[in-house]
């Protein structure tokens, strides 16, 4: 007894020893902070101190996708060392940024922009031609530069995706998995490979999405929810300056948006104002940001590219002639306003670059589809430049074709003849159906055949610009409409091609609807006649030279606009399947068919673009068992049976939303396209392809956890993932060398590596062995 009251004397002795030092150590605390609090100064330092901590974290797994993805990219990058596939183009059009030449391509300039950037800084000085794939490049090409910005973006691409599906909710092993697929698909390190513009425009896509992702879970106007809505809107707008391809993912982070606010309607704690606030400002971040941006490039390419270059003819008279070089380089004062007896070669502003153009050759009598015709003097639009597309312009009061010491110039709203330059017959429409055209007139040079089938040859001219250019017709800057008098019809350039005895030409017609882009025309290269001697004028006319007019100082708002207009309607020439590798969308699918990039000319060592065929068939399994899912899922729902947790429904819908729904938007359109279509169109769809499949693999294994008695069909799902990204490790490996195109193959490996039957790999005759 003794004994425990010592033990409890002796531990109170030591709690009240504990708390002396405790309340001690308290004293010294407050005596120590007395002088902070006493001392400003001291105080706002902590304070500072603790505001202005930086705090850095690496996401290893990000890091290690992206290393390993931009190991397999950068691989004997400068290999092969020869034109490989499209660098054909984009090369050259890089080599022309170096010498600040304009070109014309149908895509936006970002892309190629950014290639060049990184050019300049190795000192590249664009002294290559690029003449035609296979060609060997010299030693003052940088290649491994030139193709780094694409090995770049498709190594990012790796660590986005993987980004992106954790941003989606989604476990991060299945984000590793999607970063996985990115780098292990053969089709997409090809095209990381070389001077092409699809990564670049996959890298900028899959940022966008990110950044709308994060956009949407952020609280509404903090600075991360500005910040996010920006790179998001400035995401998006790159993807479409790189191709016009990236417009779809556009459209599909509209409808998310709007959905999004379609939503916040239902929210009974914001009020109409708050609504319209909000409406109003994402309204103005994702519409005036773009368009800053997208015209920024714009400017930047046409300061950048002010010398003549190899496609000025694509562009209207007035855009060449400010060109340093170009049609100016060879003036020989070129008179500018239309006056009677003026020759000149008059071109349509808006459409392909041609020439109003006649030649001594009749319309036959009858066409193939048994319809008559004139068989006058056929009128066309030829693509050169040729001595038959020089017409005189004559007042029809007056018998001559000269031009007198006082010009007579052309007025709006005045009628002329035109008279063809060399066979001397006038213009002519009348009520007979066109050549390929038959809901238009036929327009001819008038033949007398003594026939009661007089010629109808007055034209009036209408200045369409004449509120800029005022009521003078002149040459170069008046766009203008020539409408037929008798009839009321337009001058046009139908935009088809007829046959072989029209010498696949251009077709010219008469249209009833005046107003549209090809009725509209102006004067390029412009002259005085001089003499009534029409052999003396027909001579003149065959060696004369074809001038150009002065240098112009149009607007940058004014060729940004020529340039879009160009750019979208624009037509390459490769129809549907007019190409050996070009594809359907339906082959994209299962991969049917891929194409040839390059091939070793001493062996049948080749590039070939061709997928990973156990991702591609799997992705394609994914869509068609979300699509399965979301009918079960809504029957079901409709039974009043919810089969999933709110939580995984919303997730469910909200993924496929943007998943399905980005590779449907990014898919479907090309059903409707009628150039010719090649597989690496479809890689937009092909990586949220690769999104849903990550998500679908991810929501079947919930499924089995979900309802599934036994532990067993869960590890039976894990070892078939297993076993299927053994699969894909496998193709890719094996593949690999029509990645890389280092291999010296043997056409019985070539013959090995052929797979499906609709594969077309290059076999060449006789090589050496291998």
């Amino acid at each position: 007894m003794d004994g425990e009251v010592k033990k409890r004397k002796s531990r109170d002795r030591r709690t009240k020893s504990v708390d002396v030092s405790e309340e001690s150590e308290r004293v010294q605390c407050e005596k120590a902070t007395e002088p902070m609090e006493n001392c400003p100064d001291l105080k706002n330092a902590a304070t500072a101190t603790n505001h202005f901590t930086i705090s850095i974290e690496l996401d290893l797994v990000a890091w290690t996708l992206f290393l390993v993805a931009f190991l397999t990219r950068t691989f004997r990058l400068s290999q092969p060392r020869d034109v490989v596939f499209d660098e054909l183009h984009y090369g050259k059009y890089v080599s022309l940024y170096m010498k600040n030449t304009f070109f014309f391509d149908q895509h936006p300039p970002l892309g190629k922009q950014i290639i060049a950037a990184m050019a300049s800084t190795v000192n590249y000085d664009g002294n290559y031609t690029f003449s035609k794939i296979g060609a060997p490049y010299t030693e003052n090409v940088p290649i491994f530069w030139l193709r780094f910005i694409p090995a770049l973006c498709g190594s990012l691409l790796s660590p986005l995706m993987y980004k992106l599906l954790l941003a989606l909710d989604l476990n991060r092993w299945t984000a590793l998995l999607g970063g996985i697929l990115v780098i292990f698909d053969n089709a997409l390190l090809t095209q990381s490979r070389f001077i092409l513009m699809e990564p670049i425009l996959l890298f900028f896509l899959t940022l966008g999405l990110v950044f709308l992702v994060k956009f949407h879970s952020t609280q509404l106007y903090s600075p991360l929810w500005f910040t996010y809505a920006t790179a998001a809107a400035v995401a998006f707008t790159c993807a479409v300056a790189v191709k016009y391809a990236g417009f779809y993912s556009c459209c599909l982070a509209a409808i998310s948006i709007l959905r999004n606010i379609w939503k916040r309607l239902r929210d009974k704690n914001v009020s109409d104002w708050q609504l319209i606030v909000q409406t109003f400002t994402i309204a103005v971040i994702f519409t005036a940001i773009p368009a800053t941006v997208y015209t920024g490039i714009f400017y930047v390419h046409l300061r950048t590219l002010h010398k003549a270059g190899p496609h000025d003819s694509v562009m209207t008279s007035a855009f060449q002639a400010s060109l340093d070089g170009g049609l100016a380089s060879i003036i020989n004062k070129q008179p500018i306003v239309i006056s009677h007896g003026s020759q000149v070669t008059i071109k349509p502003t808006f459409g392909r670059p041609c020439w109003l153009h006649s030649h001594p050759h009749t319309y036959p009598i009858k066409y193939p589809d048994k319809r008559g015709s004139s068989h006058q003097q056929q009128v066309t639009a030829y693509s050169w430049k040729d001595v038959n597309n020089w017409w005189i312009v004559k007042r029809p009061t007056k018998n001559d074709l000269v031009v007198g010491d006082e010009p007579d110039p052309i007025k709006h709203g005045d009628e002329i003849h035109l008279v063809h330059g060399l066979t001397a017959r006038a213009l002519n429409s009348h009520d007979v159906a066109a050549p390929v055209t038959p809901q238009a007139q036929e327009v001819s040079c008038y033949i007398d055949y003594n026939i009661s089938m007089p010629g109808q040859l007055l034209w009036r001219v209408e200045i369409v610009n004449r509120d800029e250019e005022g009521d003078i017709w002149k040459a170069i800057t008046s766009h203008v409409r020539l409408i037929h008098v008798s009839t009321g019809t337009a001058l046009r350039l139908s935009g088809r091609q007829l046959p072989d005895w029209g010498f696949n030409q251009h077709e010219v017609v008469s249209d009833r609807v005046v107003i549209q882009p090809s009725t509209v025309w102006n004067v390029e290269e412009h002259r005085y006649t001089k003499t009534d001697d029409q052999k003396e004028r027909e001579r003149e006319l065959v060696n004369r030279e074809m001038i150009p007019l002065t240098r112009t100082n149009p607007s940058f708002l004014r060729k940004f606009t020529e340039l879009q207009m160009k750019m979208l309607w624009y037509s390459d020439g490769l129809q549907a399947n007019s190409h050996m590798y070009g594809s359907t969308p339906l082959e994209w699918l299962f991969l049917d068919k891929g194409i040839a990039y390059w091939v070793d000319s001493q062996s049948n060592g080749q590039i070939h673009l061709l997928g990973n065929i156990a991702i591609w068939y799997a992705g394609t399994f994914a869509v068609v068992t979300y699509l399965a899912l979301l009918a079960f899922y809504l029957l079901r729902r409709r039974r009043l049976c919810f089969d999933l947790p709110d939580g995984d429904w919303e997730k469910f819908q909200m993924s496929g939303e943007l998943l399905l729904g980005g590779y449907l938007i990014n898919y479907l359109p090309f059903f409707f396209t009628e150039r010719a279509l090649f597989l690496h169109n479809y890689f937009p769809a092909l990586i949220f392809k690769i999104l849903l499949l990550c998500f679908i693999i991810e929501h079947l294994y919930i499924l089995l956890k979900l309802f599934a008695k036994h532990s067993i069909f869960l590890h039976l799902a894990r070892l078939v993932v297993f076993v299927w990204i053994g699969a894909v490790f496998y193709i890719f490996r094996k593949f690999a060398v029509l990645s890389y195109g280092a291999a010296k193959l043997s056409a019985d490996d070539v013959i090995n590596l052929r797979w499906k039957d609709t594969w077309d790999f290059i076999l060449h005759k006789r090589t050496p062995p291998v």
